[in-house]
């Protein structure tokens, strides 16, 4: 092969590895951006699976603060029942004594001016 023709080999044998190099160099750049994109697109759903779980937690969390609160109102209902009902029965037992003791009085008093009159 001639000098001339193995220049021009040369020159071509770069020039398609320059092409080559550009294609690779554009290659490695979209699969770059397209990684960059997956990326967001993976952290935007990580995110948005997150906020997710963290409303379905706080929503079971007050639900089950609403049960519980419900349970201490209930239980605290029924407390206050048993107590009006204790305070009847007591207010029962000291109207009762009340009476007994103001009849007692009448009745010693009854009793004195009968043997104050005698």
């Amino acid at each position: 092969m001639a000098r001339p023709e193995v220049l021009e080999s040369i020159k071509q044998a770069e020039r398609e590895a320059d092409e080559i190099v550009a294609e690779a160099e554009s290659d490695a750049e979209e699969r770059l951006a397209e990684a960059r994109e997956r990326a967001d697109e993976i952290r935007a759903e990580a995110e948005e699976e997150a906020e997710s779980e963290a409303q379905e937690r706080l929503d079971t969390a007050r639900a089950e603060i609403e049960e519980r609160r419900e349970e201490i109102l209930e239980s605290g209902r029924a407390d206050r029942d048993e107590l009006e009902r204790e305070a009847r029965d007591r207010v029962e037992s000291a109207v009762d004594y009340a009476v007994e003791r103001f009849e007692a009085a009448v009745h010693e008093q009854a009793e004195e001016a009968v043997d104050a009159q005698a």
